[in-house]
């Protein structure tokens, strides 16, 4: 594994990928300049071709951008200030429209790797039939695993964003996306069910845990380690936790992550210091790592992707105050207790050192500076807002459990508050119960304290059933700051980009969002 482990850490090679000339965002080239039918015979070429399908992960408009930032920004979670620059026009007032760029680049992001991973897919069979040397055969189908997995993560995420939630029920009825498999073969460009999308997505996961699992008899793989640059079995079976979460398949929520929590190779970060006045749990956001982290995306001072902690911060723009686009809307500050290390390592006011607002008008809550930057990148190239995206984190694992076991056909409770607990306790808050009556407002507030701008909210309140009220003030812009949304609106889930529809060929369905 460590010629596996030296290669993937080369991902500048590879950072940047053609766009092509197709009007579609389902049609893309792989991450190569050599002419297609030529870019990938050897082992080499099967490397590099999937250190580039992780080169793509770093993209903007996905974990360092738009797919973290915009479900958060248009949910409840932040306030847009007054004189901020409006980064994403539309998506915290809820105006948003098919033509949305932003919401384009998301659908476009996700759909390029997709497609990186459909060509390394129809490509590695010839490698491998040509292949002899039995370690490169062995690291071939790890990187295939990885390429399976990455391809369900990306379904996921488009289904998460432009489809609406699932129901057992009717999933054979409602939209889903469209399903791509395959890169040299033609196939419909027409959304598939939900049912069929969701089983596209299980069915790469179960290949991925097929060539990635190793055989030990505890669901567990040599290569699971904390602060993975790249998949490991463990990273599989959190997304696997995830996808049943959102699918109501409770049992299989609770089976997934179990085993990511009973895998030794993780544990939470805690409120023990480091350094000098650094807690794991900071340093977990100082410096993107610890022991919780199942998956993060390799960043380095030269090759990285977007700064996800600008529009919190803008500290760029002068190097001497903060101008805040978004500021955490008040209730999210109070749900912090004083003992909570996670407060400290998310929000900042003015009393805390180097915090200085250049606004002319005050802002009585603090900053989010959950994404100030990676110091390494700060200190030395002073290169600030730029951190290591963490999708799959053991804290999500804990919440994702508690939630399953709430909403099971036999809840239990009992462990639901045991796994809140720990999590809590973890980050130096107290003990936390669930009940009956409380658990879906209890778990909502969690999922905030833990998860606060990580992209998880808008799906949340949309697979809950719950719409939301912002509470206006004196220091947000006044369109927006007085919303109400109830539950079941419309944009809930993002509209089909109207130039997938328009496309040559294009069979494709809007979603009710696409015709305001």
């Amino acid at each position: 594994m460590m010629k596996k482990i030296l290669n993937i850490a080369k991902t500048t090679v590879l950072a940047v990928l053609i766009a092509g000339t197709a009007t579609s965002c389902l049609e893309k080239y792989p991450a190569s300049y050599i002419p297609v039918a030529d870019s990938m015979k050897t082992f080499e070429d099967a490397e590099q071709h999937i250190i580039g399908i992780y080169a793509s992960l770093k993209s903007a408009n996905l974990y360092s951008g738009s797919l973290t930032l915009l479900p958060d920004i248009q949910a409840d979670l932040v306030m847009a200030t007054l004189q901020n620059n409006n980064p994403y026009p539309g998506i915290w007032e809820w105006d948003i429209h098919s033509t949305d760029a932003n919401i384009e680049a998301v659908y476009g992001a996700l759909y390029s790797v997709i497609g990186n991973c459909n060509f390394f897919l129809d490509k590695v069979g010839e490698v491998i039939a040509g292949e002899t040397d039995e370690d490169n055969l062995e690291l071939l189908d790890t990187y295939t695993g990885e390429a399976y997995a990455i391809r369900a993560l990306c379904y996921s995420e488009l289904i998460k964003c432009f489809c609406e939630a699932y129901d057992p029920d009717k999933a054979d009825t409602q939209l889903g996306v469209v399903l791509r498999t395959k890169y040299f073969e033609p196939e419909p460009v027409k959304r598939a069910s939900l049912k069929a999308s969701y089983e596209q997505v299980l069915a790469d996961l179960a290949r991925a845990e097929e060539l990635l699992d190793d055989g030990n008899d505890d669901h567990t793989s040599d290569d699971d380690a904390a602060d993975n640059y790249y998949i490991s079995l463990a990273a599989v079976y959190a997304i696997h936790a995830r996808v049943a979460l959102n699918m109501q398949d409770w049992g299989n929520a609770i089976t997934y992550s179990t085993y990511v929590i009973e895998n030794e190779a993780f544990s939470l970060n805690g409120t023990a210091e480091v350094a000098s006045g650094v807690t794991e749990f900071d340093y977990l956001w100082m410096y993107d790592g610890g022991p919780e982290v199942i998956w993060r995306i390799g960043f380095t001072a030269t090759s990285y992707g977007g700064a996800l902690g600008t529009v919190f911060l803008n500290y760029t723009r002068d190097m001497t105050y903060f101008y805040p686009d978004y500021v955490p809307a008040q209730w999210v500050v109070d749900l912090y207790s004083a003992r909570d290390v996670r407060y400290l390592a998310y929000l900042a006011d003015e009393s805390y050192t180097g915090i200085s607002v250049g606004y002319s008008f005050d802002i009585p809550v603090p900053l989010v500076v959950k994404y100030y930057g990676n110091r390494n990148f700060t200190s030395t190239y002073y290169l600030y807002h730029v951190c290591m995206p963490k999708p799959l984190r053991l804290a999500e694992q804990y919440l994702i459990r508690a939630e399953a076991y709430c909403r099971d056909d036999a809840p239990d409770f009992g462990k639901a508050s045991q796994d809140l607990t720990t999590l809590s306790r973890a980050r130096g808050a107290g003990s936390v119960s669930v009940s009956s009556s409380n658990w879906n407002e209890t778990i909502s507030d969690e999922r905030v304290r833990e998860l606060f701008m990580e992209g998880f909210r808008l799906n949340d309140l949309k697979r809950w059933g719950m719409g939301f009220e912002r509470t206006p003030n004196s220091y947000t812009q006044t369109t927006g700051n007085d919303l109400k949304v109830e539950a079941g609106d419309a944009l809930f889930v993002w509209p089909i980009p109207q130039h997938e529809i328009e496309a040559p060929g294009s069979e494709i369905t809007g979603n009710p969002s696409n015709n305001r």
